[in-house]
């Protein structure tokens, strides 16, 4: 089974983007778009304050009629973050995003924000294992040594 830690080293841009509760909704849909990502972890300094997702933008802006460059983030966001630890497995993550209907989840070491596990990320990583499960299979049954 995959820890959080792996799947973060095999992420070839382990860059994690942050917002400050502050700032106008318009800036971080714009970084979201510039750094091809879905959510971004909203600062208060070193504190995590909340996650801004591109589905908050479009249920709490787009569909209520908002402006987006005068909505500040706090007002979008969302405030009770989950997160996971990098000793987690994938499949504790994909449980996980699975009950709460989550497609991003920051990982924290310490309090300390270190990574962002996203579903796109344990789809790769499971499709990966089973690739690997599925070839040794193959070479045993033909007996080939890998």
């Amino acid at each position: 089974m995959t820890s959080v830690a792996q799947i973060l080293k095999s992420k070839p841009n382990q860059s994690v983007y942050t917002v400050t509760a502050s700032e106008c909704v318009y800036d971080a849909i714009k970084l979201m778009a510039e750094k091809h990502i879905g959510a971004l972890v909203v600062t208060d300094g070193d504190s995590i304050a909340g996650i801004i997702t591109e589905r908050d933008y479009a249920r709490k802006v787009v569909l209520k009629d908002r402006s987006s460059k005068v909505t500040p983030v706090r007002d979008i966001m969302t405030r009770a973050v989950r997160f996971v630890r990098p000793d987690q497995s994938s499949e504790e993550c994909m449980a996980l995003m699975t009950e709460y209907r989550m497609r991003h989840l920051p990982v924290l070491d310490h309090e300390r924000l270190v990574g962002m596990i996203s579903i796109g990320d344990l789809v790769k990583n499971i499709i990966e294992e089973q690739e690997f499960t599925i070839q040794q299979l193959e070479h045993y049954i033909t007996g080939e040594r890998a």
